[in-house]
């Protein structure tokens, strides 16, 4: 978002862009191991501003070494911050040169803080009639807005006028002190009101205005906030006078004397040459700019990220790849150098070769690395062709790796880690090293961009064609394995994929930079989430054989019998799996109308038609129970016999993390998320999940966690209350709907409402719902309309997300997820309103799957420490599965509701159902 200013005046708060460049930012180091990742960020958003206002005075202030007037007010202030990271400390004197070397005005001045300088040129400029924008990610700046000032986060894309000041905090921008004052600051050491948070402070400017007038009157506040208000009556008011900021701090230079100057180009091109930063110097380069003998003491980085223009923000644009440098390594002698430059790098990549798809199957073929983009190396050990060359053993290899990636302190980079973790595990190594997976980050920055696979996020992120696996091994029945191919073609290959990585990697990491609430999402949920779902996946479900066969003949007799009924219904034996023969025995035979066509203009037999003839007619309705039970039978209860490892008696599903735009993990190789539940034939698969003797399972799932997220969301008091007091909601929601007392609602009022309630979270019209319920098109128009008379809230909320959504093109999670929604201004009505469904559904299926992750996490950690020998086994849905000591199951379940029902805050309680027994049916 770029915010147009009459007079364009725009303070820059250095200081806060230092410190978040310096947490989102990589670790990335230069080649003589200077850290640069937060030169990078800064400047990054440096040029960002620049071209956003092009036409502003632009002045950066920066604070100074040293104390400040507030420390010899009160000597605790800011006494609990740590000392500044001894990786930062080198990297602000470049951030100066370069801010001197692009024009801007640099202001560092003894004695205050940066707050206090931009308070003063704010209010210059103000007395001077110029408006004046402040870029800041400081909430203590809210105190300075005005009808002259503003406050712009170009971090999070958002502006604060004093409107927004008040959305955001709930009080006036002049009382922001008072504000600040009351809830106090622990980073800070500001002291507060004890107990006294954000909403309390609210509560009391609402109603005594100022901190003086609740001062005066704080007998009339009453329990113990009240007591702790008055204990504090004697500290407030230097709370009061540390969070003010002055705005008369003696300057040199009066605002109107800090004009910018020429951009020094050649100053420039010498400080991004020494930091190796290339692209942005290939850029002046280009335009005939050669470096000044500018004296520059530190060192070179690897990192060479650029930015470019892109609609409504600045994001940076990867490096191109331009040459490559790709080695093979068949010795330990060879090898060694790179192990050692990898464990001194501050980020390398990292992959893995096998022989297998099947993480517990495959076999280790080789490995690759790169340090620097450009430059990689493949190591083989396990290419068995005739005529293959020497290479490294499979086990000298595994020892020459393993202390790197057991190594807590290492930080790697890769695709998909969590196959190469699980293939490593195979050999004995436990992966410690902290991860950095380019395919979750492009999945968290935006899921819908393209596919989250190496191939396709190089075509779409750097515009280059990777070497295809097709390439190297050929396709079809003929198609190589890795170990199979010629080491000549399988180094270059190999090679690619951790350049290509790092290479991702690194640009990801610096978007992530640019949206600190999508970084968020990746560092506390998705990256620590890769591990929990290594072990669930090397753990496996142990499912019973035998009882899937005995399912497996019953059902076979059942689609026999459905045969035969189908033939008598029909006067004739037809396929019942041929469209063809199908649509001729319903409509041409039995004169069944045409409901709707295929876009070839022949009847459709589609599920969905069938439904819908299913309630005037019986064999479209016997054809529906046989398609069902024929899919349960090829895709359950005969396949999954065949997915049992031999090694473990374990089915070993792969969960995807980078699938389901909205945040859900996926399944496969079995789909755990769709086995079905809602026929006794469906739940009967559940009964082969099993656990070994001795112990039971247990089954802990989110009750109604949806609604309560809808709920928390909409804020509507009606249904706050319901959960609040424990109703059941659908009862609830039908006492409202029609009229009745909770006590009079009848079972079928009570199905309704649960289709209203489910079917509004997803979106469904009045038409939708009709025929779900069997009614008319204007009662069901009834109903919703009662639904949003008494739930008003839910409206609000909900017509808020569709112009939120159309206004900025994505929503939002409460966690900061973020889903893109393209169609939301489609000028095709159908795609329009279908993107319209997504953004008010997106938010809580996005949140509920946000909340289970936090929880597995949780419960990973919490199991760790437990002492219990319990292991969680599955995730489906708002559902985790868990296999434990008979003896000790109390213990657990107490633990894992614990962890579940703590993984949010929300206006409404989080509720856990937990079951147990000795199969998943039993337990669910």
């Amino acid at each position: 978002m770029t915010v147009k200013v009459s007079t364009p005046v725009v303070l820059v708060d250095g200081s806060s862009y230092l410190f978040r460049a310096y947490h989102a930012m990589p670790p990335l180091n230069n080649s003589k191991g200077m850290p640069t990742g937060a030169i990078k960020g800064v400047v990054n958003m440096m040029r960002s501003l620049a071209k956003d206002y092009a036409n502003a005075n632009i002045v950066v202030v920066f604070d100074a070494k040293g104390p400040t007037f507030r420390n010899e007010m009160y000597a605790q202030y800011k006494a609990h911050r740590p000392p500044m990271p001894d990786d930062m400390r080198p990297q602000i004197e470049p951030i100066h040169q370069i801010i001197n070397a692009m024009g801007l005005p640099l202001l560092i001045i003894p004695g205050v803080e940066a707050d206090d300088v931009i308070g003063t040129l704010a209010a210059q400029a103000t007395a001077q009639g110029i408006d004046t924008l402040i870029s800041t990610g400081d909430k203590d700046m809210a105190q300075l807005v005005s009808p002259h000032v503003g406050l712009v986060n170009t971090m999070t894309n958002t502006y604060l006028d004093e409107e927004g000041v008040f959305t955001k905090f709930g009080v006036r921008p002049d009382q922001i002190i008072d504000y600040l004052a009351i809830v106090g600051d622990t980073a800070d050491n500001i002291p507060g009101v004890p107990g006294a948070g954000p909403k309390t402070a609210v509560k009391w400017l609402a109603a005594y205005d100022t901190l003086e007038n609740l001062m005066e009157k704080a007998d009339e506040i009453g329990g113990k906030i009240g007591e702790k208000l008055r204990n504090a009556l004697d500290f407030l008011p230097l709370s009061q006078a540390l969070t003010t900021i002055k705005l008369d701090v003696e300057l040199e230079q009066s605002l109107d004397q800090m004009a910018p100057k020429p951009v020094d180009q050649a100053a420039l091109l010498a400080l991004y040459e020494d930091l190796e930063f290339r692209s942005w110097a290939n850029v002046l380069i280009q335009d005939g700019v050669t470096a000044s003998s500018l004296p520059i003491t530190h060192g070179h980085s690897n990192a060479s990220l650029n930015d470019n223009e892109a609609p409504q923000k600045v994001i940076p644009t990867p490096q191109a790849v331009a040459h490559k440098n790709y080695s093979t390594v068949t010795t330990l002698a060879d090898l060694a150098p790179w192990l050692k430059a990898c464990k001194e790098a501050t980020i390398f990549a990292f992959d893995t070769e096998t022989t297998s798809l099947n993480y517990m199957e495959a076999q280790l073929v080789g490995v690759s690395l790169c340090i620097e983009a450009g430059t990689a190396v493949y190591v083989p050990c396990g290419h068995d062709y005739v005529g293959a060359p020497e290479q490294i053993s499979r086990p000298d290899l595994i020892a020459a790796i393993k202390p790197l990636l057991e190594d807590a302190t290492q930080v790697i980079c890769g695709q998909n880690l969590k196959y190469d973790i699980n293939v490593l595990a195979n050999y004995n190594i436990q992966w410690q090293a902290k991860i950095i997976d380019s395919m979750v980050q492009s999945y968290v920055l935006n899921s819908t961009a393209s596919r989250h696979n190496m191939d396709a996020l190089a075509q779409h992120y750097l515009d280059y064609q990777t070497v295809k696996y097709i390439d190297i091994a050929g396709k079809g029945v003929k198609q190589l394995t890795f170990n199979q191919v010629d080491i000549e073609l399988a180094s270059p290959y190999a090679a690619e994929d951790a350049d290509i990585t790092l290479r991702l990697a690194q640009h990801f990491s610096a978007c992530l930079v640019l949206e600190p609430n999508l970084g968020k999402v990746y560092d506390t949920i998705e990256r620590p989430l890769v591990p929990v779902l290594s072990r669930m996946e090397r753990i496996g479900a142990l499912v019973d054989a035998k009882v899937l066969g005995e399912q497996s003949q019953v059902i076979g007799k059942r689609l026999i019998e459905l045969e035969r009924d189908a033939y008598e219904l029909a006067g004739e034996v037809f396929n019942l799996s041929s469209t063809q023969q199908l649509g001729a025995i319903l409509y041409e035979k039995l004169g069944i109308p045409v409901t709707k066509k295929t876009p070839k203009g022949k009847p459709s037999t589609a599920e969905a038609v069938l439904q819908e003839l299913a309630q005037d007619y019986e064999l479209p309705k016997l054809l529906l129970q046989y398609r069902s039970l024929s899919k349960l039978k090829s895709t359950y209860t005969d396949k999954l016999p065949l997915e049992i490892n031999p090694a473990t008696g374990r089915i070993h599903t792969s969960y995807h993390q980078a699938v389901a735009a909205t945040g859900r993990l996926s399944s496969s190789d079995p789909n755990l998320q769709n086995i079905p539940i809602r026929s006794a034939e469906g739940r009967q698969i559940r009964q082969a999940f099993v656990v070994p003797k001795g112990q039971v399972m247990v089954a802990a799932d989110y009750s109604q966690i949806e609604l309560r997220i809808m709920a928390h969301l909409s804020k509507d008091e009606g249904l706050l209350n319901a959960f609040a007091t424990g109703q059941d909601v659908h009862k609830a929601t039908a006492a409202e709907v029609f009229g009745v007392t909770v006590e009079q609602v009848s079972s079928d009022q009570r199905r309704s409402a649960k289709a209203i309630n489910f079917g509004l979270i997803y979106g469904m019209s009045a038409f939708g719902l009709a025929k779900q319920l069997g009614i008319s098109r204007a009662q069901s128009q009834d109903y919703i309309g009662r639904y949003f008379t008494r739930y008003p809230g839910v409206q609000e909320y909900m017509d808020h997300t569709k112009a939120i959504a159309a206004e900025q093109g994505y929503v939002e999670t409460i966690y900061g997820r973020r889903l893109y929604l393209p169609d939301i201004k489609a000028s095709n009505a159908i795609a329009r309103q279908a993107a319209e469904r997504t953004a008010i559904n997106a938010p809580m299926q996005g949140t509920a799957a946000d909340i289970i992750k936090r929880a597995m996490v949780s419960v990973d950690a919490w199991l760790a420490s437990s002492g219990l020998n319990a292991r969680m086994t599955m995730q489906v849905h708002d559902e985790l599965i868990f296999e434990v000591d008979a003896s000790q199951v109390d213990k657990l379940v107490v633990g894992i509701k614990s962890a579940m029902e703590g993984a949010a805050e929300l206006l409404v309680p989080l509720i856990v159902d937990v079951g147990v027994g000795d199969n998943w049916d039993q337990a669910h």
